[in-house]
């Protein structure tokens, strides 16, 4: 009906809106992992000849795993850039040495999951324009979209994937952007459809109508911060409170709040990507000395605190194994979380540890 259809392209607006993209092909796929598969193929398989495909080994096994089958197919070398272990995460001076004029597909982690650590993606797609200015740059924003401002026409890449799960949404679908460049590619699509057109088949229309709403939530809270009448501005407003605010929740996790310790103060405890680290996006991971990470995870689910296990499998792996870690305990915050919350949180820890 015109109806859906209208929903549909309002949301696709919208989604330009919240990332920060004039132009280019918005769609929606099974899930975020799905989506980088699909982009990262077109830009394998539809890339100059040879060559190679760069990325880091901070990413996720979604962009590793599909760069590795589709740089095999195509017949591309595929070259991963060491992350930095003590960090956690992956700078432009990491990437210089690995990136040339023959790097035809890149990939960039916006932030990392398992450690919470940003990485500079202007700088980077800087950097790779200077050496092979026609490659495509495909970025994963699945960890970063909930918790810092997005800004896709300043980046100069081709390629953006997020799970709207992660941004206050449902399950059940991804949205990708892609450049005008990499959307006019060939890739899966009716023959006689629009060039640039991505989506496959019947959508769902409820998938979209949700991502509106996230957006009209970003645009309410960015209201408070500013009296622009700008949509854009209020959204990005909202990024810079959601950062700000984040910020003072990991420093009061890490240094102490309410009277008590941080973690920085807790001998038992050691922090993944070091204490002070202003890269730190909303995340701590954490190791509790003679604790597994189940263990610590159920004690604080006693205590009324969800967090999370990480393990070192083919999910997070790839940060935990360098370290000679196990397995850590994610705690995650958000923008909604409180410092008093943080107390509690600290209050329980100083539990575990035996304080």
């Amino acid at each position: 009906s015109f109806e859906l259809v209208r929903i549909i392209d309002q949301a696709k607006d919208d989604v330009r809106s919240f990332l920060g993209a004039a132009t280019g092909p918005v769609f929606a796929g099974e899930s975020g992992t799905e989506l980088l598969f699909r982009v990262i193929s077109v830009a394998v398989l539809e890339a100059s000849e040879g060559g190679d495909v760069v990325g880091s080994t901070l990413e996720h096994p979604a962009t590793v795993s599909a760069c590795a089958r589709w740089s095999k197919i195509a017949n591309r070398n595929l070259v991963q850039v060491p992350h930095n272990d003590e960090t956690g995460t992956v700078t432009v001076e990491d990437y210089r040495p690995y990136v040339t004029k023959d790097t035809r597909v890149a990939t960039i982690l916006h932030t990392s999951p398992v450690t919470g650590m940003a990485v500079d993606v202007k700088g980077i797609a800087d950097l790779i324009r200077s050496v092979s200015p026609d490659c495509y740059i495909i970025v994963d924003g699945i960890q970063h979209a909930a918790h810092g401002g997005l800004d896709i026409d300043s980046y100069g890449i081709d390629g953006y994937v997020i799970s709207p799960y992660k941004v206050f949404s449902r399950h059940g679908y991804g949205i990708a952007w892609v450049s005008e460049r990499l959307g006019n590619l060939p890739h899966d699509s009716l023959i006689g459809a629009p060039v640039d057109q991505w989506d496959l088949g019947t959508r769902d229309t409820a998938s979209f109508a949700t991502f509106s709403e996230v957006v009209n939530y970003f645009d309410w809270l960015g209201s408070n911060f500013t009296d622009s009448t700008d949509r854009r501005e209020r959204i990005e407003a909202a990024g810079k409170a959601i950062h700000s605010h984040e910020k003072d929740l990991t420093d009061a996790m890490l240094y102490g709040v309410s009277g008590q310790d941080g973690l920085a103060a807790m001998s038992e405890v050691a922090v993944i990507g070091g204490i002070d680290n202003p890269l730190r996006e909303g995340l701590v991971s954490i190791m509790v000395e003679e604790k597994t990470a189940v263990e610590v995870v159920s004690a604080l689910r006693e205590a009324g605190i969800r967090v999370h296990a990480r393990k070192n499998d083919h999910y997070s792996g790839n940060v935990l194994g360098p370290l000679n870690l196990e397995d850590c305990v994610r705690v995650s915050m958000c923008h909604y979380n409180t410092e008093e919350e943080v107390a509690q949180f600290l209050s329980a820890m100083q539990s575990i540890v035996g304080k």
